[in-house]
């Protein structure tokens, strides 16, 4: 268990480490506001399909409390690894912002003001986090759980660019993104309405696989 838990938090510290310092990056490189998230984009489609990749057979390589809380549901696992697995998410998604912003020269601890919010926003994370989970489980209903790297990363690069909120869709990251005040940070007011979009975007992302799948 602790090999699974250690796995979570290092995977969701390098993840969030990668959105937020290829975010410090882009904009040291660019002002134009296109280039900044194509930056962003593409350095977090490469580095979560090789997270996934490496650490799925360690620990599932949830990285995201939704991901765990879906398992949860369909009893996949438990109550105990659930809290352990969001604990440790969380831990390392604010490990990973503080690692990038040592990496940019930044104080190691930030609190972001970029303003994210608006229902056209908090749509956006439904609309994302619900395809993540609908994606998850139809690769695994279908057994083609080899290509979830891949499909996931590309799902999530995908959102960046057409969802209005740029596709967090993980309440850790988003917690990790407020002690960073840089492109991808969030500010602290916004985020509980963001994890609460998360939660109903898994939610019903669980519903439409079901429904797809005939699973009761």
């Amino acid at each position: 268990m602790f090999k699974k838990v250690a796995g979570e938090y290092l995977g969701t510290a390098l993840l969030v480490s990668i959105v937020v310092g290829s975010g410090i990056m882009a904009t040291n490189l660019s002002q134009d506001v296109g280039v900044q998230l194509l930056i962003n984009t593409i350095s977090t489609v490469f580095g979560l399909a090789v997270l996934i990749q490496i650490l799925g057979p360690i620990s599932g390589a949830n990285f995201n409390p939704v991901v765990t809380m879906i398992d949860l549901i369909q009893k996949r696992t438990n109550f105990v690894t659930f809290v352990q697995y969001a604990v440790a998410q969380t831990a390392g998604a604010i490990t990973g912002a503080i690692l990038a912003n040592a990496m940019f020269s930044h104080p190691l601890i930030e609190t972001a003001t970029k303003v994210r919010g608006g229902g056209n926003q908090y749509l956006g994370e439904i609309v994302a986090t619900a395809g993540l989970i609908l994606i998850i489980n139809l690769m695994i209903h279908q057994e083609k759980t080899v290509l979830i790297p891949v499909i996931v990363a590309s799902w999530i690069g995908s959102a960046y660019f057409f969802t209005s909120s740029t596709s967090f869709a993980n309440p850790a990251v988003t917690v990790g993104r407020i002690f960073s005040d840089s492109f991808a940070g969030i500010a602290p007011g916004c985020v509980s309405k963001f994890i609460a979009a998360q939660i109903l975007g898994a939610l019903i992302g669980l519903g439409l696989a079901k429904v797809l799948t005939n699973d009761k």
